[in-house]
Parts: C-alpha cells; structure tokens; sequence
C-alpha cells in the first residue's frame, strides 16, 4: 500500500488591489477613453471646426478693422484692445466645443455603450474621471494652440495700421491661454449635461439655454437687477478673462471669473458623477 504524503498548504494568492492595482486599472481606462474619443470621425470634425472658427473669426475681424481704422474716432482708437479682437472667435467655438463636450458623454447612452464601458470598470466614478481628464486635455492641446494661432494671424493684419501687439505683452498671455481655458470649462459644462440628463439634444440645448440665451433673456431684467446678475451668468463670467484692462464695476476680475465658469462645470460634473453612481445604465 502506498503511503499517503501529507497535503501541502496552498501558497497565498498575492493581492491585486492596493495602489498599484488601482493605479494600473487607472490607466488602462484612460487609454481606453482616449481611444474612444480619437476613434470617432465627429471628435476630429467638431475639433476641427472649433479651430476654424477660432482662426477664421480673428482673421475676419481683424481686416475688418483694418479696413476701416482710418474712419474711427479717436475715442474708438483708444479703446481699441488688439488681443481682445484676436480671441473674438472663441465666443462662436463655444458651440462646436461644447457639443462635443456633450457627446463624448450622452453618444455613450444613445449607442449603448456605456453598458460595456462600466462592466470593463466597475468602478464607475473611475471611469467618469477618465473621460473628464482625457477630454479636457484633449480640448486644451487642440485649443490653445489654435489660439495662440489666431492671435498671431490677428496681429500680423493689425500691424498693417501698427495697432498690433505681441504675445508677451502686458495682459496678451493671460487672454491667449484662457481663451484656450474658457472653451474647456464650456465643454465640461456640456460633458456634465449631459452625464445629468444622458440625452443629447436635452443637453445640448441646456447648454446653449445657459451659455446664450441667459444673456438675452438679462436684458430685460430692471437695470439695478441686470448689473447683477449679469456678472454671475456663465457666458459674462467667464469672458472676463479675455478682456483687457481693469474689469468694470459689474464685472468679475480675469481669473475670478473664468473661476465662476469652471464652478458652473464642477457642479454639472459632480452631479453627474453622483447620478451615475445611483441609477442604472
């Protein structure tokens, strides 16, 4: 008979959490949501059109005011701001940006996607948060070159009536780089619209309802109430950063209010996230 050898302890599994688990799941899911925002033709088109828009409304405007510089007043001469003009175009980018802030997020929940997104990661928070920081890397490495572009292009057409400036002068970097921010916090705004609402045109249009139609609708408040809450509205607090000189009375100072804007975006953000957690994909 042969004598049995005595059982060996099975040896202990190593663990697979801890920081490095997470740290790896981490960027694994950020490789995965970049390759879902770069694989899809609308990201490069929208990206695309944001840019052309913020190049092709410096360029217009600037031989615009070239052409009729002579017939200004004095008073318009003087309160000409060069650097201003040149990132006018952010103002119309808003709308391509912002949509797409909007589908990076809601084309998820028309596709259907988002159901093998969040069995991939379980970990839902952990997979929003990659979304957000891939997105808005994406949108500032589009975007501030593109300003940057823009301003450049403005100021080589300004110089003709030697009314241009350079890129290094007095307020010119901080309204280049947050034209660029600005167009980010517009497209966080959409990305939480629509992690809230999960529908497309419901959350393009609170988005263009906050960004445009707020202000219109301002315009008819008493003027003692308008001062007021014009400042606070997403659109007037977040231009202040493009404007050159020392705010006005109603206005919010440069970075206060592109600050004012991202609140605007961390709240849709975080209410998102806390909807996704709770419902059901």
């Amino acid at each position: 008979m042969t004598a049995l050898s005595p059982s060996r302890p099975a040896s202990p599994t190593p663990p697979t959490g801890g920081a490095a688990g997470l740290g790896t799941q981490l960027v694994s899911t950020l490789a995965a949501e970049w390759t879902k925002l770069r694989s899809v033709r609308s990201t490069v088109a929208t990206l695309l059109a944001a840019a052309v828009l913020i190049v092709g409304f410096a360029v217009l405007f600037s031989l615009g005011q070239v052409s009729r510089w002579d017939q200004l007043s004095a008073r318009s001469r003087a309160t000409f701001h060069a650097a201003t003009l040149s990132v006018a175009g952010v103002l119309f980018a808003e709308l391509a940006i912002g949509a797409l802030g909007v589908l990076a997020m809601s084309a998820e929940y028309t596709t259907g996607t988002i159901r093998a997104t969040l069995t991939a990661t379980p970990q839902r928070l952990t997979a929003y948060l990659s979304k957000i920081v891939v997105f808005a890397v994406t949108a500032f490495a589009v975007t501030l070159p593109t300003s940057v572009v823009a301003f450049l292009a403005a100021q080589a057409i300004l110089a003709r009536k030697h009314v241009g400036v350079g890129l290094l002068d007095g307020d010119d970097p901080r309204i280049v780089v947050g034209a660029a921010l600005f167009l980010v916090a517009v497209a966080l705004l959409g990305l939480g619209l629509a992690a809230v609402l999960r529908h497309t045109a419901g959350a393009i249009s609170t988005l263009f309802a906050l960004m445009l139609v707020l202000p219109i609708m301002s315009n008819f408040l008493p003027s003692d109430w308008q001062a007021n809450v014009d400042r606070w509205l997403p659109l007037n607090a977040g231009a202040a950063v493009m404007q050159q000189g020392p705010p006005e009375a109603h206005q919010f100072a440069p970075w206060s209010g592109l600050g004012v804007l991202f609140g605007y975006a961390l709240v849709a953000l975080v209410a998102g996230g806390v909807l996704l957690r709770r419902r059901d994909a």
